[in-house]
């Protein structure tokens, strides 16, 4: 049976997150888990000595290890809150196989953890504490998705119904490997795929894209081929704009940490880009 992963922390995005898994578990049969990370909050100790004396310095440290033990009481009584909230959400739109788990630790090693078992992840494209302005995403963002070799579809601020999706095609392995896996799963069944290419049209290139659309249309999916013009992320964000894309595919960091350092990320700037969930294959 397939499983999906919804990663949620109390953000905008955990309404939506649960929503697209929603989404996916239906269309894949999954059993889907909620998991909320609570990362770890330590209390600095290091510089308190000062003028303070020996005793007053101990009933100092006494007080903030009580005040750092409360808060963390609370913190877990808000993520319960938060994870029975997603799952009552799951259950009301008819999902009822599903599991909730909270935990303290680091995000990535949580999905490292459940990383064979699972079919989907599904995030936020920013977390509780990123700023809501589209040039930030969230810290944990970029870690998971160039760690995880599982699809990782990232939701965008709110929910909508998935009619038309639009595959970011470069011909590199990592978009290939995503249409094989959509060609054999009912994840975007009945949803209408166009395939684009940025960049100029070429005999090989145009060879690559009709034969990604003949394996689509092979298992049954409504498939377009066309090129456009311009910088990759903005030209791809226009097409989702203007024809009214519910969705985009693509493979995702293509190239080392030190290139995108020179000549910046794809992925990175189409995440920014467009208002539309993106589902990412490596």
């Amino acid at each position: 049976m397939s499983k999906i992963v919804a990663c949620i922390d109390g953000s905008i995005y955990s309404e939506s997150v649960t929503d697209y898994a929603a989404w996916a578990g239906r269309r894949l049969s999954a059993s889907i888990e909620l998991l909320q990370v609570l990362g770890r909050r330590e209390v600095s100790t290091s510089d308190l000595s000062g003028n303070i004396s020996a005793d007053a310095q101990q009933q100092l440290l006494m007080e903030l290890a009580q005040l750092d033990a409360e808060r963390a009481k609370l913190l877990q009584k808000r993520g319960r809150m938060i994870l029975d909230s997603s799952k009552a959400r799951l259950a009301s739109a008819g999902l009822t196989d599903v599991t909730a788990h909270l935990r303290h630790g680091d995000l990535l090693e949580a999905l490292r953890e459940r990383e064979d078992g699972t079919d989907l992840f599904v995030v936020g494209k920013r977390g509780e504490a990123a700023d809501f302005a589209s040039a930030h995403l969230g810290s944990n963002l970029e870690r998971v998705v160039r760690s995880i070799h599982r699809p990782i579809l990232v939701a965008a601020r709110a929910f909508k119904p998935i009619a038309k999706a639009l595959i970011a095609f470069d011909g590199g392995a990592s978009v290939q490997k995503g249409i094989d896996r959509l060609s054999r799963c009912p994840l975007l069944g009945g949803v209408d795929l166009h395939l684009v290419h940025v960049g100029n049209e070429s005999t090989d290139m145009r060879r690559q894209l009709e034969r990604a659309a003949a394996q689509l249309k092979g298992a049954g999916h409504s498939t377009v081929v066309r090129f456009v013009q311009g910088a990759a992320d903005r030209a791809i964000a226009d097409v989702v704009e203007a024809e009214g894309m519910n969705l985009l595919v693509m493979g995702a960091y293509g190239h080392s940490r030190i290139r995108n350092l020179i000549i910046g990320s794809t992925t990175t700037e189409m995440i920014r880009s467009c208002k539309v969930p993106v589902l990412l294959y490596r």
